[in-house]
């Protein structure tokens, strides 16, 4: 799936590769498609220039694929796509997008997404997609909040994806969403979930109604990878006071390895 692809000096850029992923999602335009999880095998290639890894950048320089497989499977698993054009389109511009402080990795220049149905066509045939992208096809919108920013990542026929960055001493404010679901993974170290820590790599759905909020004690942003079913609807972003029995726990899906140990290529 690889090719050489070259940096704006002419030099061939470095690859790091996912190869095989199997997740079951829901990806499709037919009824039976649309409620029943298929298998949907995930191929990506990741195009950066590694030089500064070998001059003892470590892990920060490079891309830390352990973590990027929780993130990706986390994406499709929480997105109900239609078309495989859609899911391709929304992991591109996700792993495209620039790096924020709270996960330091290199920037990634460009990518290839394979995505293939083994089940589709009952075995008759095997259909896929194939779709590659630069970083500088893509600009990302940045919205500032209270808490700090959102970055819009993708907004899709149902479902959008945002990454929102909780400033250092800043927090999302206890609320509801009575229209929109909601997943959300807990890409930084240092947050403060429902009053508690919350480990990085955890994911949550939230039901509608269901009060939650997010606090940033530490230094820096920390960051939350968002899903919204429908995309966001600011009006559906209702404050509510803390219940009188307190925010209660939420069971979360980990989605990083475990020790969070990583690996780089």
């Amino acid at each position: 799936m690889t090719e050489t692809v070259r940096d704006e000096a002419g030099r061939p850029l470095d690859v790091v590769s996912l190869s095989g992923m199997k997740v079951d999602c829901i990806v499709g335009v037919y009824r039976a498609e649309r409620t029943t999880p298929q298998p949907l095998h995930v191929d990506v290639a990741l195009y950066f220039d590694s030089r500064p890894v070998a001059a003892g950048a470590g892990l920060s320089g490079s891309v830390d694929y352990a973590r990027l497989a929780g993130e990706l499977r986390f994406l499709l698993e929480a997105c109900r796509f239609q078309l495989l054009e859609h899911a391709a389109e929304a992991l591109l511009r996700y792993v495209l997008a620039p790096p924020t402080p709270d996960a330091p990795r290199a920037q990634v220049a460009a990518a290839t997404v394979r995505l293939s149905k083994p089940e589709a066509l009952a075995g008759t045939a095997v259909p896929s997609l194939q779709l590659h992208r630069r970083a500088s096809e893509f600009a990302y919108l940045v919205e500032d909040k209270g808490f700090g920013q959102v970055d819009i990542v993708h907004e899709g026929p149902s479902h959008g994806i945002y990454r929102l960055r909780v400033k250092p001493g800043g927090c999302i404010p206890t609320h509801v969403h009575r229209v929109m679901e909601e997943h959300e993974l807990v890409v930084g170290s240092g947050l403060l979930l429902q009053g508690r820590p919350v480990q990085r790599g955890t994911a949550f759905h939230w039901p509608r109604d269901f009060p939650h909020r997010y606090d940033n004690p530490t230094d820096i942003p920390q960051t939350v990878l968002c899903v919204d079913s429908p995309a966001f609807i600011p009006s559906d972003e209702v404050e509510v006071d803390v219940p009188s029995h307190a925010l209660q726990p939420h069971v979360g899906a980990s989605y990083y390895p475990r020790g969070d140990a990583g690996g780089v290529a």
